[in-house]
């Protein structure tokens, strides 16, 4: 229905695993043959996320960055009048919004309570009150790639709320390259289709090791693995020693500045499956 009317604008913010953009530019343009616009946005984004270590106001500063450089960005679509979002019925609910009224707020996604409240469109959100399990439903439905429809999550603020403390293009770069290793050996193993979510994430805090004679003092690299359908309780994933112990040793080995990695065996509830 909407055809040729439709204009995607893809905001680089900087915040993205690696190799992502490239990943994005050829599903859109080359698979779908959709008119995109990329806008590279990642020194806006750093610079005004400097310093700030608290993840509710990570998120409020991303939404309201996203919405400043798609705004900008949309001023050279004609008669551009419409948002269009993915926005799913547990970012809802964990915003402290539902079908049946107010909620706990648990953290703002940054498309549900995380936007500005004059976002300058009319905001669609089809999927707004659908769990993910009935979107796969939804995208096998209408003849999606397998590998989208299947694809794991990923948070609308990206890594910076898997860069726990402050976000930094240096910190980032160590938590893409630990988070690429991880995904690697899941996807070799045959795990990815067999866990819902699966990513690393880079503590604020340092350790002491050993490499060689010398002592080291570097960062830590949490794995999290979980096991769910709806994305509103989850178990963590069994995944086997020997695979586990392959990832840390490559992460260790392959990623400079970490010599530490552990695994988070914890369910949700009570944690959440993201750390922020």
């Amino acid at each position: 229905a909407i055809g040729d009317r439709l204009a995607c604008i893809f905001v680089d913010n900087g915040l993205l695993r690696m190799n992502e953009v490239s990943l994005v530019e050829t599903t859109f343009r080359e698979h779908f043959k959709i008119d995109l616009t990329t806008v590279s946005a990642e020194d806006d984004f750093l610079g005004k996320l400097k310093g700030v270590i608290d993840p509710q106001e990570k998120r409020k500063i991303i939404g309201h960055t996203f919405i400043d450089s798609f705004k900008s960005a949309a001023k050279s679509v004609r008669n551009a009048r419409f948002l269009a979002q993915g926005t799913l019925y547990p970012d809802v609910i964990e915003s402290g919004k539902s079908l049946a009224g107010q909620a706990a707020n648990i953290k703002l996604h940054h498309n549900v309570g995380g936007l500005p409240a004059e976002l300058g469109f009319d905001l669609i959100e089809p999927l707004r009150d659908l769990f993910k399990d009935e979107v796969r439903r939804a995208g096998e439905l209408l003849g999606l790639p397998e590998q989208l429809v299947w694809r794991h999550p990923f948070p609308g603020p990206g890594l910076a709320v898997r860069c726990i403390g402050e976000v930094t293009k240096e910190r980032l770069d160590v938590l893409r390259k630990a988070d690429n290793i991880l995904l690697e050996e899941i996807v070799a193993n045959d795990l990815y289709r067999k866990t819902a979510q699966t990513f690393a994430v880079l503590l604020p805090v340092k350790s002491v090791g050993v490499m060689g004679d010398g002592r080291t003092y570097d960062n830590v690299i949490a794995l999290r693995s979980v096991d769910t359908s709806d994305f509103m309780t989850a178990d963590w994933s069994r995944i086997p020693y020997e695979i586990l112990a392959t990832i840390s040793n490559r992460i260790i080995n392959e990623v400079r500045g970490v010599n530490r990695v552990v695994y988070d065996i914890s369910s949700k509830p009570p944690a959440t499956i993201e750390w922020e």
